[in-house]
C-alpha cells in the first residue's frame, strides 16, 4: 500500500550498535518506525504474534529485518531459518548485520536465504556510512512487494 509507514525490525543485543542504527535511520527519515529487540526469542514472538505480541492489529509486519547473528536466547541463524521457513514471513528481506567475517557464518546465512550479509565496521564513521547506505538501499531504492500486514 502506497504511503504505508516503513517499519524496520532491528534484532541486536548490543545497545550501542542498536542506538547508532536507529539514530541513522531517523536522521535520514528513512524509516517511520524501528522496533528493536534485544534477543532472538522476543523477535520470533513478535513475528509469529505469540506471547505478549498476540494480536495482529498492534504488530504489523516489518518491511525489512536487520538481524545480528550472535544473540541471546535464540541465535540469529535460528531466527533466520524460522523466518524463511514460514510462508507468511519468508518474503520479508532479512539483512544480516554482524561483526563476524567468518566464511562459515556468511555461508550459513546465505544457505538459510539471507537477503544480504553486512559486516559491521569497527569505526564509528564507517558504521554510520554503512547504515546510511543500507537505509537508502533497502528502504528507499529497493522495490519490494507490499503484502498484508
Amino acid at each position: 500500500m502506497v504511503g504505508e509507514p516503513i517499519l524496520v525490525m532491528l534484532v541486536e543485543d548490543n545497545v550501542d550498535h542498536a542506538e547508532l542504527v536507529i539514530r541513522t535511520l531517523e536522521e535520514h527519515r528513512i524509516a517511520n518506525k524501528v522496533r528493536h529487540f534485544l534477543d532472538g526469542q522476543s523477535a520470533l514472538d513478535y513475528l509469529f504474534r505469540r506471547e505478549e505480541y498476540a494480536g495482529q492489529e498492534n504488530n504489523p509486519r516489518p518491511h525489512v529485518i536487520l538481524l545480528d547473528l550472535r544473540l541471546p536466547r535464540v541465535d540469529g541463524i535460528d531466527v533466520l531459518k524460522a523466518i524463511k521457513e514460514s510462508d507468511e514471513l519468508k518474503a520479508i528481506p532479512v539483512v544480516i548485520l554482524t561483526t563476524s567475517e567468518a566464511e562459515k557464518d556468511v555461508a550459513r546465512a546465505y544457505y538459510n536465504h539471507a537477503n544480504s550479509y553486512l559486516v559491521k565496521p569497527v569505526g564509528f564513521e564507517e558504521f554510520k556510512k554503512l547504515m546510511d547506505d543500507l537505509g537508502f538501499y533497502w528502504l528507499g531504492w529497493n522495490t519490494h512487494p507490499h503484502g498484508k500486514g
